[in-house]
């Protein structure tokens, strides 16, 4: 089984999802964790409504540090920050290999919950393939 660690800034949007996709579509071969560099201490609930829409259980999620994981060792380490935006990356040291996607922060999506939805599924879909085509 290979371990992976989602890693963003806050935890609360994007490496929850990406936990939860790559438990789901790794069916037993991947077992990902995820945290942030200052996690914000709760799940967005357009996260776990977006994990739900598309039958994706998210087990005990929570918003933690990465200072949990320091002691571990993971196959992969997944940043999901997005650079465009100026958004600075949490860096994981570890013999392990890195993957960066630059998947843009559905939480700072500001409109009518129809766009809030909107920018939640783009996320949700830009991980959903990464994890398709480049982990699995």
């Amino acid at each position: 089984m290979k371990n992976v660690l989602v890693l963003c800034t806050g935890n609360s949007c994007r490496s929850i999802m990406g936990e939860a996709l790559v438990n789901h579509l790794g069916k037993g071969s991947f077992h990902a964790v995820s945290a942030g560099s200052s996690p914000v201490g709760y799940i967005h609930p357009d996260s776990l409504r977006t994990l739900q829409r598309h039958n994706i259980p998210c087990e005990n999620p929570h918003s933690k540090s990465w200072d949990e994981f320091q002691s571990s060792e993971f196959d992969y380490v997944i940043t999901v920050c997005d650079q465009a935006a100026k958004e600075e990356c949490p860096a994981f040291l570890g013999a392990c290999q890195r993957l960066h996607w630059s998947i843009p922060d559905p939480a700072y999506e500001k409109g009518n919950q129809d766009d809030i939805d909107n920018a939640f599924e783009a996320a949700f879909q830009l991980l959903k393939s990464r994890i398709e085509i480049e982990l699995l």
